[in-house]
């Protein structure tokens, strides 16, 4: 099993909006950095552990925990031309993004960046290294555990 920590900006998915949803699952869209796409496509699998991240808003964090719970397959929003996240190279023989389900297994209070930044555990986190802006990043069985301990 291998832990994820992915993030979303909560205006357009939140983990309330996860929770709320049917069987409490979401496909996660939109990836469109490649590095993150290849985590989804290549790494991820059934079962992995997701720390569900809100960000771009007042106050970022891990707001819940979740689990993939499918294989990737591909985006469906980057045929739609009216989507922002459009991809006119992209066909239907040829997707260049993936899309992966993913379960809310629980809402959590709002461990906040600041208040990760503060626990040695937490120190190499990439999620906490300067400029790091990737949307979906590995995190280690140690990280998660200190996580999930915090939350718990």
């Amino acid at each position: 099993m291998q832990y994820w920590l992915m993030k979303s900006e909560p205006d357009e998915v939140s983990i309330d909006d996860v929770m709320a949803s049917p069987g409490q699952t979401t496909a996660w869209f939109g990836v469109r950095n490649y590095q993150a796409r290849n985590f989804m496509r290549d790494q991820m699998q059934v079962g992995d552990g997701v720390l569900f991240y809100h960000s771009s808003c007042p106050e970022p964090g891990v707001a819940g925990l979740a689990e993939i719970v499918s294989t990737p397959y591909p985006d469906e929003s980057q045929f739609d031309s009216e989507s922002k996240y459009y991809d006119p190279k992209a066909t239907r023989e040829t997707p260049r993004w993936v899309s992966i389900d993913v379960k809310g297994t629980r809402k959590t209070r709002l461990l906040s960046l600041a208040e990760m930044r503060a626990i040695p555990a937490l120190e190499d986190m990439v999620v906490l290294q300067k400029g790091s802006r990737l949307s979906i990043t590995p995190v280690t069985a140690a990280q998660w555990k200190a996580i999930v301990k915090l939350l718990t």
